[in-house]
Order: C-alpha cells, then structure tokens, then sequence
C-alpha cells in the first residue's frame, strides 16, 4: 500500500509541476480572481490527473496505443485552444486597464463550477498531460506486479492530492503576487506577461 501511494504522489506531482499553460494560466486567476474560483479551476485539472491515474490501472494499456495514435489531433486542439486562452487573457486585461478602471480585471469565470469545468477541459486536451499518463500506461505494461483495488484506489488518490495541493500552492501564489502588485499597472503586467508566455506555448505545441 505504502508504495502505490508513494507511486501515486509521484506521479501526481510527475505531471503538475512542470511549468506551462495550465499553471500560468492558474497563478495568472489566482491574481485576479478571489480563492474560491481559482481554487474551484485547479481542482478542475486535478481532478483531470486523478481520472487519467485512474485509467493508469484499470486497463489503460488498452488505450496506450489508441491515445498515441491520437497525439497529433490533440496537439493540434491543444495549440488553438491555448492561443485563444491567451488572447482572452491579453483582451481581459488590456480593455479595464484603457478605461482607467482601478478593479481588477474580470476574466469570464466567474463561478467557481465554470472555472472547474473550464481548466478540466483545457486539461483533458493538453497534450502534455496526455503524453505524460500514456507514457505511464506504457510503462506499467513493463511491470508484471498488478495492483490490488485497495493499491489502485490509494495510487489514483495519492495521484489526485498531490496534483491538487500543486495547483492550490499555484493559486495561492498568484493571490499574493496579486496583493503585492495588485495595482492597475501591475495587474495588467501580469495578466499579459501570462498570456504572452501561454501563446508562447502554444506555437511550440503546434509546430512541433
């Protein structure tokens, strides 16, 4: 049991921690947003980790090759969905900052259901989070030591807090960046130093 969990925060941690879109995007609402919804968007993708952890094992060697050969439409869904994340972000911030608006710029979630559905599905289609738990998938075909349901339930679970507490500390983070530079000026700083960074991203997913 100790090491599915130990396996399960490893791979949560695996797949949350690198740097890109979707945690710009969560320190980019942590800033502008209040906690809940920001909090409400990064258990979106955690929750996205814990069901592909989940499909890890039960089965999902099964789906390693079907999702491979699905790689490069998923890539390219992944590309133009992030371009549009980071003009919605440059747009969002730039429009208050032209009307001389002190408050902070709204982004269009506004609930915290909306922003859990949202980072769920720019989660599902991000191609690195795909690769990364296919990778995994491929990996445990290797291993010949099944787990039991007990072990499975506890990797999927350890798999899930780990993701979850990264994005949390993500959003945390952003709320106090927000506080320290929570001026228009600095918000807007902010807001399209994220989204020049997340289309970066997106032209490097859809040349590659």
């Amino acid at each position: 049991m100790d090491v599915a969990v130990i396996s399960g925060l490893l791979a949560g941690y695996g797949v949350a921690m690198p740097v890109g879109a979707i945690a710009l995007f969560l320190i980019r609402l942590g800033a502008a947003a209040c906690l809940c919804i920001a909090a409400a968007a990064g258990l979106g993708a955690a929750s996205v980790d814990g069901g592909f952890a989940a499909v890890a094992v039960t089965g999902g060697a099964r789906l390693a090759r079907p999702i491979a050969a699905m790689a490069d439409p998923l890539r390219s869904a992944a590309g133009t969905v992030l371009v549009i994340v980071a003009a919605w972000l440059a747009v969002a911030a730039v429009r208050p900052y032209r009307a001389a608006s002190a408050a902070a710029p709204r982004l269009a979630l506004r609930t915290p259901l909306g922003a859990y559905a949202t980072l769920a599905s720019v989660t599902v289609v991000n191609p690195l989070t795909m690769v990364y738990w296919a990778a995994l998938v491929l990996g445990r075909q290797t291993s010949t030591a099944a787990l039991t349901p007990a072990q499975a339930a506890a990797f999927v679970a350890a798999a899930f807090a780990a993701s979850a507490s990264w994005q949390l500390i993500l959003v945390s983070g952003g709320a106090l960046i927000g506080r320290v530079a929570g001026g228009r000026r600095g918000t807007l700083a902010i807001s399209m130093g994220s989204a020049l960074l997340i289309a970066v991203i997106a032209v490097q997913i859809l040349l590659h």
